[in-house]
């Protein structure tokens, strides 16, 4: 009997996903409910498991073709595997048994079968395949345990150089012009992925409606460094988290948008839509490029909360299994482009929201205080504003508040 794989219904704003790998190849035995393509939409990627168990018989899309919700997309044949086994399939057994008088083969790293799923987040991440412990059938490496894997694994940013590559042309010795140039030529067309496609559109369309202006302020980060290093073993052993910068712009923030409500505000139509509720989207890079997870009501959240939110998204996000829920709305953006190194950026607004914060790293510069040039860890800080909703004034008073709140935190506690 054949069977049709459809395109679910993923979420409500989505109309259409991009293959992003085909996990089974046309021929080969599936079982139900599992993964057979790996999907990529304009916010996540999501694995499609089989509807029934049986054998891929053909595929309609490629791998990088789009697809539309309830659109086939290939077909598999229920009737190919008998049920008898179909079920052994799906309890992870062989119909066939081995001989008593020879020894079960004992799995190593190096002949440890790697299932698609997992062996494409292996290549993502980098991981080597003795890294997780294989939990499936006759030592396989599913999926889950490569996730298992990375959520133990520390969050840590990939190191990225300032030093811009030189090409062959640039690197090699003067050469007279009748000489042809030697080494590889080769180039190499990928299809964008959706993400980056929305990400490219978004920013475009950023640019072209809204009227962006970006102002900066510096900060100096002596209080909160030496705040994070007095309370930062008390603050972990108690919360199994580390007390970070982000929970500290995240409190002051907020009271700054309480000061200044237009850039928690956006433009529909004719009119101005003011909230009320402060839902702080945080920019965090992933293995398939940024993405912004939110945090709701970060107004009635603890320090503690903001932290354990936020390395929740980082882990995930490494991993792929941001939801999509947890991706969509927020009223303004925070973007901290200071973990890979940046001095100054101007960041572009997430449409509709009308602004966004850029922090940047923390350097040690001289700075005059009470008459003497002494060195302070100052940080960069730069709001890009939507100047249909917010002037100028408005603007600089908003990264004013936030300077006087994270040079003197305990007027985050106060509220003033």
């Amino acid at each position: 009997m054949s069977i049709e794989l459809k395109i679910p219904t993923i979420g409500e704003s989505i109309t259409e996903v991009q293959i992003d790998e085909w996990l089974k190849s046309p021929g080969e035995t599936v079982r139900q409910d599992e993964p057979i393509v790996a999907l990529e939409t304009e916010k996540t990627s999501l694995d499609l498991p089989s509807p029934v168990s049986g054998v891929l018989v053909k595929v309609l899309k490629k791998k990088g073709e789009l697809a539309h919700v309830g659109e086939v997309i290939a077909y598999l044949d229920e009737a190919a595997v008998p049920k008898d086994s179909t079920a052994a399939v799906a309890s992870g057994k062989t119909t066939a048994s081995a001989p008593a008088s020879k020894p079960l083969s004992v799995s190593t790293p190096d002949t440890t079968r790697v299932m698609p799923a997992a062996r494409r987040l292996l290549k993502e991440h980098r991981l080597g395949v003795e890294e997780p412990t294989p939990t499936g059938p006759g030592g396989r490496i599913l999926k889950e345990d490569v996730l298992r894997c990375l959520e133990e694994r520390p969050s840590q940013a990939e190191p990225t150089s300032a030093v811009e590559p030189v090409s062959e042309e640039e690197a090699a010795p003067p050469r007279s012009a009748s000489r042809q140039p030697t080494g590889s030529r080769d180039e190499e067309a990928v299809p964008m992925s959706l993400l980056r496609r929305r990400v490219a559109e978004r920013l475009v369309q950023a640019q072209q409606t809204a009227a962006l202006l970006t102002t900066f302020n510096e900060i100096d980060m002596t209080a909160v460094t030496a705040l994070k290093q007095e309370l930062q073993d008390s603050f972990q052993q108690r919360y199994a988290v580390k007390l970070g910068l982000m929970s500290f712009f995240v409190k002051a923030v907020i009271e700054a948008l309480k000061l200044v409500p237009g850039l928690n505000a956006e433009i529909r139509g004719a009119e101005i839509v003011y909230r009320h509720y402060y839902d702080i989207a945080i920019a965090i890079g992933s293995g398939r490029g940024l993405v912004v997870p939110v945090l709701r009501n970060a107004e009635h959240l603890s320090f503690a909360e903001i932290e354990t939110a936020i390395a929740d998204f980082a882990r995930r996000a490494q991993a792929n299994r941001l939801t999509l829920e947890e991706l969509q709305g927020g009223t303004f953006t925070i973007s901290n482009g200071g973990v890979y190194g940046s001095l100054l950026s101007t960041p572009i607004i997430n449409p509709p929201q009308s602004g966004i914060l850029g922090l940047h790293v923390i350097q040690d510069r001289p700075v005059a205080r009470d008459g003497q040039v002494v060195l302070r860890p100052m940080m960069y800080v730069a709001l890009t504003y939507d100047h249909r909703i917010v002037d100028g004034r408005e603007a600089v008073a908003f990264l004013t508040h936030i300077k006087a709140c994270i040079e003197e935190p305990a007027r985050i506690l106060l509220e003033i």
